[in-house]
């Protein structure tokens, strides 16, 4: 029971938790309104806007900065550990995304040309972000921290 006590107690996890479910909820919420259709996939899924991993390792790094202090190491591998989850989902992930398009393009060509493949062979598109979906998430992180601390 301790642990979960812990848990419920720390800010920092409470933080980075809130902050991923806060974007998951908005991004659901902007691609309902944008696409007038609701896909439940988007509640827990890659990509879109905001950028839940932006939003959850920015409440992380600015929750850790509240309570340790910038000059403190759990502050530095925080933001380090931001830094590279953000330039993941603006680079390596995005063009994961772009290929998968196009490869998916290919896909639904070869199905009409009746080469044999199936449209079930579909890949994932949404996996990465562009630089706008990653700084609205890291806001939303930074603020949901200060939220959070009560600030």
């Amino acid at each position: 029971m301790d642990f979960f006590r812990g848990i419920a107690s720390n800010e920092i996890f409470i933080s980075a938790a809130v902050g991923w479910l806060t974007a998951q909820i908005l991004k659901t919420i902007i691609h309902t309104a944008l696409t007038r259709s609701f896909v439940a996939e988007r509640m827990v899924g890659s990509g879109g806007m905001p950028s839940s991993h932006s939003s959850t390792v920015c409440a992380l790094a600015a929750s850790t900065c509240l309570q340790y202090g910038s000059a403190s190491f759990e502050f530095a591998i925080a933001s380090f550990f931001a830094i590279v989850v953000m330039y993941d989902a603006i680079g390596v992930r995005r063009e994961t995304g772009i290929q998968a398009k196009v490869l998916n393009e290919m896909i639904e060509l070869f199905s009409h040309m009746g080469k044999g493949v199936s449209m079930e062979d579909k890949l994932k598109e949404f996996v990465g972000h562009t630089p706008l979906q990653v700084l609205a998430g890291a806001i939303l992180g930074i603020l949901i921290a200060f939220v959070i601390a009560g600030i």
